[in-house]
């Protein structure tokens, strides 16, 4: 019997081909963003969506809700698109 070989589902935005990798992900919730390092993702190679099994989202819904420890912190510059503008003009 031959092994069957599992279909690769296409991005459900441009249709393109999707690739197993590991990425850097940014993840919102209420009023900050984590940054998880080295998931497992599948990517679209023409796009660049990225899509996550159901237990890697629970995970990183689990480790903000629980407030885990993080490796490190990291801080961001914000900058506010309106008073760019004005900036520059």
């Amino acid at each position: 019997m031959k092994a069957k070989k599992s279909k690769r589902i296409p991005c459900s935005f441009c249709s393109g081909e999707l690739e197993d990798t590991i990425v850097q992900h940014p993840y919102r919730w209420k009023d900050k963003i984590y940054i998880f390092e080295n998931v497992p993702a599948q990517v679209c190679r023409q796009c660049g969506e990225k899509y996550f099994d159901a237990s890697t989202v629970e995970i990183m819904e689990r480790t903000v809700l629980e407030k885990i420890k993080p490796q490190r912190t990291i801080r961001v510059p914000v900058f506010s698109f309106g008073q760019l503008v004005v900036q520059t003009k």
